[in-house]
Order: C-alpha cells, then structure tokens, then sequence
C-alpha cells in the first residue's frame, strides 16, 4: 500500500475511543429497555437494584449453557487418540466412536496426537472447550502414572471430566523369536547369567513400571531402551534388535505369525485370546500381575447434561454385540455395566495415583 493510501486510510478511520471512554456505560436504565427484569431504578433501593441486576445477568449464561445442552451435538465431535494410527488404543477408539455415532446422530473424528507417553494429546484434550465436541480416549498411563514421571501441562486428577470407562487389557512379556529361553524360568535364569546384556524396548509409563516390577521381583538387571511409540518398538523386537518387551494382547498376530515368542501374561487368568500362555501368578510371579484400562474423558467443566449424552453413547456401543466381539479379539474386556459410569472412571483414576505413584517413587524409575 503507497504511503498516499495510508495517509487516506487514517484520516478516514474514525479515532479510536479512549479506555476512559470505553469503561464508561449506558445508564443502567438503558441498558434494561425491554429486558424481562426491567424496573425503574428510582423505585428502589440501590442495593435492592443491584441485586435484580446481578440476577438478570447471571440468567443470561444459564439460559445459553442449557440451550447448548439440549441441542447437543449439532456437529462432528473430535476424540482425541494420544497414541499413532494402528497400536491397540487407536483401534479401541475407532471401534468405539464408529458405533457411537449412531447413537449421536455426528461423525466422531478420531485425531491421533502422540508423543510424551500420551501427555501431549491428554495435554491437548485438557485445553480444549468443554462443549462437548472434543474428548479423549485415556488409559493409564496418560491419566494417572504420567502424573509422576512427568511435569505435566494438565493435572490428571482435576482437569477432566470423566464419561466412561471402556475396556480393560493386559500385558503379555514378548521376546524376539532368537531368544534361547524356552519359558519364564529359562528367561530368567539367562537374564541372571547375562546381566545388563539383554535390551528391553519401552514406549510408555506402564511398560517402565512393569519392567521396574520385573527386575525387583526376578532380581535381574537389563537395558531399557526408550521408544516415542508402539509401532517401532514392535517392529525392532520382531527384527530382533531388541530382546523383550511388554506388549498389549494385539502383538498375540505377530506371535502366532511365528514373527516373536511370549512368556506370561499379566492377567489374573490367562487370556482366552492365548490359552496357551501362562500368567506370571501361575509362575509363581503374582507382583507382575496388572491390568490396565481405557476410558473416555472431557475437559474439565463440560456440562453434564452433555457427559449423560456421551456416556449413554459410550454404554450403547460397549453393549452392541458386534462391539463387544469386536473388542474381545483385542484381548481387551469391556467393563459391567454398573461400572460404566463417570463416577466409576473417576475412582480408576483417582485410586490408581494412590496406588501406583508411591510405587514408582519407592523404585525410583524415571522417565527417558
């Protein structure tokens, strides 16, 4: 733009009001001409008066925050996947939101914001509006155990509002398919003959904690070596560059692919997915039993009429057969009805900082 054309626009441009004059208002009278509440301010006291206006506009957000409610959803809602396209949560939550938009009447787009073992799309969800038309698919490790490994951009215990609990899942030891160990025992005895030698791949919070647990309890000694995701980390145990992992039930694909082995599920009983498979409470390990789960968070201060219209959502689909078969091929477990619930989902998380972040600081595990 020349500097004659600027010259034009601000002689044009009307100047701007001072801050003084902004702050100034419309005599309150004005401002109520043919609102509901209206009154003649010489009627009454002043205090009187500024009460009933104080009212009057507190009515304002109510009426909207309702409205918006009983509308809800008019939109496609985002649901936020802290893990990459293709590992064991992305697939829980396709499966889910596929069948959720039904009963919503909206297209459930499902975004994948990995990293930071899960914080950075948890973070994500966490700022997000509470309208509604953002929510999270977390586990526990983003929801409770990254709260003590990480200085986190969100508080997991108060910046969400639970909607449900969907699935529990176990972990399965896996090892590359060169691994000389025939069974638990054998692993053991060849982790206590060759200490600090063998490579262990971790991608998130729970597999640090289940590898700290498996070193105390067995009294071996390995390397962790620290991955940004699932995917690669399988994709090294398979090509051998890493010798174990701890794994979701989905890996059981490449195990019966003869790609990997596995030793022992964390499971209280073994899995139907893989009968075969011995529990580390079987062999004689119970500290190494664990289950995780997965659920559906909000940010902190969406409505609850609107969690009622997501949990409902969330409950149809978990009770929808081809769901629920669905889910079972994932060697996941959706929870009883009478713990669908957001009391129920806030109780995991709670109960799981009190139970797990002692822990963690007691054994000193830290994050890569």
């Amino acid at each position: 733009m020349s500097n004659s054309k600027r010259r034009k626009t601000k002689v044009e441009t009307p100047p701007l009001v001072s801050k003084s004059r902004r702050t100034q208002r419309r005599p309150i009278e004005a401002r109520l001409q043919g609102h509901p509440l209206r009154v003649n301010a010489a009627d009454l006291p002043r205090r009187r008066f500024l009460h009933l206006i104080a009212a009057s506009a507190a009515a304002f957000p109510t009426v909207s925050h309702d409205a918006s409610a009983q509308s809800y959803p008019s939109r496609p809602i985002t649901m936020i996947v802290s893990a990459a396209a293709g590992g064991g949560t992305d697939v829980i939550a396709r499966v889910v939101a596929e069948r959720m938009k039904g009963s919503l009447a909206q297209p459930i787009i499902i975004e994948n914001v990995s990293g930071a073992d899960g914080s950075i799309g948890a973070g994500r969800a966490a700022r997000a509006r509470p309208d509604g038309y953002t929510i999270d698919i977390g586990f526990q490790g983003n929801h409770v155990l990254n709260g003590a490994f990480f200085s986190l951009p969100y508080d997991v215990l108060n910046d969400f509002a639970p909607i449900s609990p969907l699935v529990t899942l176990s972990n399965v030891l896996y090892a590359r398919k060169t691994l000389p160990a025939k069974d638990l025992k054998e692993l053991i005895a060849w982790l206590k003959a060759n200490p600090n030698k063998a490579s262990v791949g971790v991608a998130a919070a729970a597999q640090r904690l289940l590898a700290a647990f498996f070193q105390k309890e067995t009294g071996t000694h390995f390397v962790l070596v620290p991955y940004r995701g699932n995917a690669p980390e399988v994709q090294d145990l398979a090509a051998g560059q890493i010798d174990l992992m701890f794994g979701a039930p989905i890996e059981l694909l490449l195990m019966r692919a003869g790609s990997i082995k596995a030793y022992a599920v964390t499971s209280d009983m073994r899995m139907a997915l893989a009968p075969d498979i011995p529990t580390f409470a079987e062999m004689g390990r119970p500290a190494l039993s664990w289950s995780n789960w997965s659920g559906l968070f909000a940010p902190r201060g969406t409505p609850r009429e609107i969690i009622g219209k997501l949990n409902a959502a969330a409950v149809e689909a978990s009770a929808d057969p081809a769901v629920r078969s669905r889910l079972a091929d994932l060697g996941t477990e959706v929870f009883p009805r009478e713990r669908q619930t957001l009391e129920a989902l806030g109780a995991l998380v709670k109960a799981g900082i009190e139970k797990w972040w002692p822990i963690i600081k007691e054994l000193g595990i830290k994050a890569e």
